[in-house]
């Protein structure tokens, strides 16, 4: 039988989701749990990685077992691991599906959130970026929208990554005002390791008056991680959405 796992997770602790081989991640400490409930190895395939201090509002994995849960199982299961594990991570639901239904494969799209602090906030300012300088956000918006056209985004991904190719299809890229916090959203089918840091970084320049609208389609299209912006800091970045079709 196969088992999603829907949780979050407050990223400040870990260094990423996936394990690491001399760093803790929230892919170990939970198939660590597992195990232990369970008296037998528990791996876990999640919906995608996390960088170091990024966070998740809405995770998903899949395990497989050979027995077979009843909704209340499911409940207690996830009822214990929420009392076994740290503070950091919270387990929200736990249910069966069909075999074939991959947690990381099967995903629609994801959608990331990055928050800036416009002003000093004590209760936010360890999960925002504070930016106390004047930012052209029409323009940045302008910007964003560049990124809907674009397809390859090489020029905003971390280098020497193990990956076939760059390509991503952005569904959805914009700033919006929340209370005295600008968020940058995107939402796309895949996502390059940090790009989305670099996206912000880059668009902060745009919004700061260094780069044109122009010369931000010209990074772009020049596919060279040193033409664009540096990366901003991991804390202020959530996963904030993971779509299937079948949880539509």
């Amino acid at each position: 039988m196969r088992y999603f796992i829907e949780l979050a997770f407050d990223g400040t602790p870990f260094y990423g989701w996936q394990i690491q081989p001399n760093d803790i991640t929230v892919q170990e400490v939970l198939q660590k749990g597992m195990s232990r409930l369970l008296r037998e190895p528990v791996s876990l395939t999640g919906c995608g990685r996390t960088d170091a201090g990024v966070h998740a509002r809405q995770f998903y994995a899949h395990f497989d077992m050979e027995q077979q849960f009843s909704e209340e199982d499911c409940r207690q299961l996830a009822y214990k691991l929420n009392r076994f594990l740290p503070a950091e991570v919270a387990i929200y639901n736990i249910f069966s599906v069909t075999p074939q239904l991959h947690a990381r494969f099967d995903v629609l799209d994801r959608t990331y959130r990055y928050y800036l602090n416009l002003k000093k906030e004590p209760f936010s300012s360890g999960f925002a970026l504070p930016v106390y300088f004047r930012l052209d956000v029409e323009k940045m918006n302008e910007a964003a929208y560049c990124l809907l056209e674009a397809k390859d985004f090489t020029s905003f991904s971390k280098l020497h990554t193990q990956v076939a190719n760059n390509l991503c299809e952005v569904k959805k890229a914009h700033w919006l005002y929340e209370s005295s916090q600008l968020v940058f959203e995107i939402t796309a089918n895949r996502f390059l390791r940090n790009m989305v840091r670099a996206i912000v970084g880059t668009l902060l320049n745009v919004g700061k008056g260094k780069y044109s609208l122009e010369q931000f389609r010209d990074i772009i299209h020049q596919k060279d991680r040193c033409k664009a912006g540096e990366s901003v800091p991991a804390h202020a970045l959530f996963l904030e959405k993971v779509r299937y079709p079948f949880l539509m």
